[in-house]
C-alpha cells in the first residue's frame, strides 16, 4: 500500500502561481511512477503530468506545457507540480497518483494505469 497526501491547493488570481506537493508513504517511493490528474467542475478527471520513477522522463498534457512543471524528490518521498501563469480553466481538484514501475522510462498517462490515489486538493483560479 502507498498513501498519498496532496497539499498546496488554494485560491489564486489568473496569472498567478502555485506549487502542489504530494507526500508518499508506505513503500519505496523510487519504485513508483507518479502522476498528477485534475477534475474540473462538471468534467471527468483528466491527465495533467507524469514523471518516471527516477525522474528522467516527464510527460505533460498539451494544455499545461510551458506552464506546469512536475518534479520529484525521492529523498523526501514527494512529487511536486509547479503551476505558473494559471488560468481560470485550470480550476479543478488536483489528484496525485502512483503506480509500481519496473522501468525507469515509464510515464503513465491513463487513470487505469495508476494503483494509488490521493484525496485531492482544490485549486481555484479567479479571473
Amino acid at each position: 500500500q502507498v498513501q498519498l497526501v496532496e497539499s498546496g491547493g488554494a485560491l489564486v488570481q489568473a496569472g498567478g502561481s502555485l506549487r502542489l506537493s504530494c507526500a508518499a508513504s508506505g513503500r519505496t517511493f523510487i519504485n513508483y511512477a507518479m502522476g498528477w490528474f485534475r477534475q474540473c467542475p462538471g468534467k471527468e478527471r483528466e491527465f495533467v503530468a507524469s514523471i518516471s520513477r527516477i525522474g528522467g522522463r516527464i510527460y505533460y498534457v498539451d494544455s499545461v506545457k510551458g506552464r506546469f512543471t512536475i518534479s520529484r524528490d525521492n529523498a523526501k518521498n514527494t512529487v511536486y507540480l509547479q503551476m505558473m501563469s494559471l488560468k481560470p480553466e485550470d480550476t479543478a481538484v488536483y489528484y496525485c497518483a502512483a503506480t509500481p514501475s519496473g522501468f525507469s522510462w515509464e510515464t503513465p498517462t491513463k487513470e487505469n494505469e495508476y494503483s494509488y490515489w490521493g484525496q485531492g486538493t482544490q485549486v481555484t483560479v479567479s479571473s
